[in-house]
């Protein structure tokens, strides 16, 4: 028995933008979740006080935006019971009131909207508007009226939070060349009678200093995320000059890369308490501060990771939760007694018997998690399964992805390589200006160390990834001789021309991930997969999307023109309606399907259950 890839396509991704709203009732709880079943949209759900559930967006709307490209926060419950939401098919602010259709309060236009806010009281959203890679601060009326801004201080801006007397208004803002995790500004500005933000005061963060969310404590203090010790803790910032401080002083994590405008990984309740979430990829937690002691409980039960995404209501915490065994689901936990209640709908799950228990393991100083094939005897066939960013990280949590493969007698080792995040700045910058020889070398290394610890044949290791796991996938194929194939998805192949015909988000990423140009143009060639496609050490499965705005298709076209140019074996499959991600439940289950099938082409085993896979290029 093996887990199908239809199991897969209906469990795949999770629930997020989790929040908690108290009313006469008791609690309710919001969250958007996805459904591939439905053109892969993203519905927001409403579970009531009395536990029933109901979808509080209509059919055929998707609450997405393109803010970045990789999309910010797009909706807000309303008091009335209502629903603020960006659309994905126009991009517009719609306004969603009990009972009614959606209408719109942003005009037509090239607009995108997200990061979504409602400052109390006062009638209107708040978001981060984004035209022509512009962006500003603004304010649009529930009621209709014209989009008002309020600041435009940086290239980018994140985290708008109007202080509890409506005085004051704090953002998060950078520019190029850093990225979120480099460096950023925790900026607060007084806010005039008629909404806008007079002169900014930079109150935390810097060049190398990385704020990634922030909170009012009071209208003299904020609590914010911020690294300054290397680590992402949470912080004291009081506004009138006097030192941060550090509240959680310790070797973990309380924050997130800021791949999303919008994250949360802490939430203020009304007694003072911090619901936070900490901790690194091999165990993410969910705990409880008190700032003013310092004392930190943890309330995450057998959970092995929460995800930033966290809210407080009636003194209970709502937040998504995962463990190896059950998929991401919405809780809602006491913050007294730290009981647990799950919220969102059950999915429907393969037999424990099938599911691989992960042992986190680090291998030659590099952090991996191992999940072992079921029926083990003997070295056998494993993949390295190599994640995106890449400034990200793979957490220990179900991924039926991974299952579908150890289901079959195909091991799994994720590895989080030097350039990961969740063990601090330091390991986070093994990756600068060594994108493609660090990650590769890590890689590399975790696959040898399954050698010697006699789990994987040396004859039968391959590597995957997506996005710039993609990338380390094809660059591990060039640039070293461990690996029998790769199946790359919508992978960066030679990193200059990406820069060029990137996104603005990531047009200046690579300054940091392998050097500035031109001077360091010999680094980019010398890493170029695209134009060291002769040495590959075995054939390539490319996926890619048609209307990915990131990495654009023609970066696996004309890698695989290479391959067949010196004879490499490989195979190209596109998929139309597609972005940078598989949405689409045919899409997750045809590329599941294609990529066991090249398993089986390069390790010799037998896939009848799949349709077949020709690759072309043989020498």
């Amino acid at each position: 028995m093996s887990i199908r890839p239809i199991d897969v396509a209906r469990t795949d991704g999770g629930p997020q933008w989790v929040e908690a709203v108290e009313t006469p009732a008791g609690v309710e709880v919001w969250w958007d979740e996805p459904r591939p079943h439905e053109g892969g949209r993203r519905c927001v759900v409403r579970r009531l006080p009395d536990g029933s559930r109901v979808d509080a967006l209509p059919a055929g709307w998707n609450a997405r935006n393109r803010l970045i490209e990789y999309g910010g926060r797009s909706w807000r419950p309303l008091p009335d019971g209502g629903l603020v939401f960006t659309n994905w098919a126009d991009q517009r602010l719609y306004r969603l009131g009990p009972g009614g259709a959606p209408e719109p309060l942003t005009p037509q236009g090239p607009a995108r909207y997200g990061d979504l806010y409602l400052p109390p009281g006062r009638g209107e959203v708040w978001a981060v508007r984004e035209i022509d890679d512009v962006r500003d601060l603004v304010a649009v009326p529930l009621d209709g009226g014209p989009v008002r801004a309020i600041t435009k201080a940086h290239h980018f801006l994140m985290n708008p939070r109007i202080s509890p007397d409506g005085r004051n208004v704090a953002w998060i803002g950078w520019d190029h060349p850093n990225m979120p995790w480099d460096g950023t500004e925790l900026c607060v500005a007084p806010l005039s009678a008629e909404g806008t933000a007079g002169a900014y005061e930079v109150v935390a963060g810097g060049p190398q200093e990385s704020v990634v969310q922030a909170e009012w404590r009071d209208e003299r203090s904020l609590y914010a995320v911020t690294d300054p010790t290397g680590w992402w803790n949470v912080h004291l910032v009081p506004l009138d000059g006097s030192p941060a401080r550090n509240l959680t002083p310790m070797a973990a994590e309380f924050g997130a890369a800021a791949w999303k405008p919008g994250l949360t990984s802490f939430a203020v309740a009304a007694d003072g308490r911090l619901a936070v979430v900490y901790g690194t990829p091999d165990h993410r937690r969910l705990g409880v501060l008190d700032p003013g002691t310092g004392d930190l409980r943890e309330v995450g039960g057998d959970a092995t990771f929460w995800a930033s995404t966290v809210s407080v209501a009636g003194g209970r915490v709502a937040a998504v939760k995962g463990t190896p065994y059950t998929p991401l689901e919405v809780t809602l936990v006491d913050l007294g007694d730290g009981a647990h209640e799950a919220v969102s709908a059950r999915k429907p799950l393969p037999e424990r018997a099938l599911l691989p228990t992960p042992e986190a393991v680090t291998i030659e100083g590099v952090h991996a998690h191992l999940y072992p094939p079921l029926d083990a005897r003997g070295p056998g066939p494993y993949v390295i399964f190599v994640h995106g960013g890449p400034t990200g990280n793979l957490p220990i949590v179900l991924d039926l992805e991974i299952a579908y493969f150890t289901s079959r007698g195909i091991g799994v080792a994720v590895v989080n390589y030097g350039g990961s995040t969740g063990y601090g700045r330091a390991y986070r910058e093994r990756l600068r200006h060594q994108w493609g020889v660090v990650d590769v070398q890590d890689c590399a290394k975790v696959a040898r160390g399954l050698v010697e610890r006699g789990l994987a044949d040396a004859a039968k290791i391959a590597i995957r990834g997506g996005s710039a796991g993609g990338w380390t996938t094809v660059a591990a194929l060039v640039h070293s001789d461990v690996f029998a194939g790769g199946v790359a998805h919508y992978a960066i192949t030679d990193p200059e021309s990406w820069a060029a015909e990137t996104h603005d988000f990531e047009s200046r990423y690579l300054d940091g991930l392998v050097g500035p140009l031109p001077e360091t143009r010999e680094r980019y060639t010398e890493r170029s997969p695209l134009l060291n496609a002769s040495r590959a050490s075995g054939p390539c499965l490319m996926l890619h999307g048609l209307e990915d705005a990131i990495v654009d298709v023609g970066q696996a076209e004309r890698f695989v023109g290479e391959l067949d140019k010196h004879g490499r074996p490989w195979a190209l499959l596109t998929f139309p309606g597609e972005q940078h991600g598989w949405r689409r439940e045919e899409t997750i289950v045809a590329t599941l399907e294609a990529e066991l099938a090249f398993y089986g082409l390069i390790f010799d085993l037998e896939t009848p259950e799949v349709p077949p896979l020709t690759l072309k290029g043989r020498a």
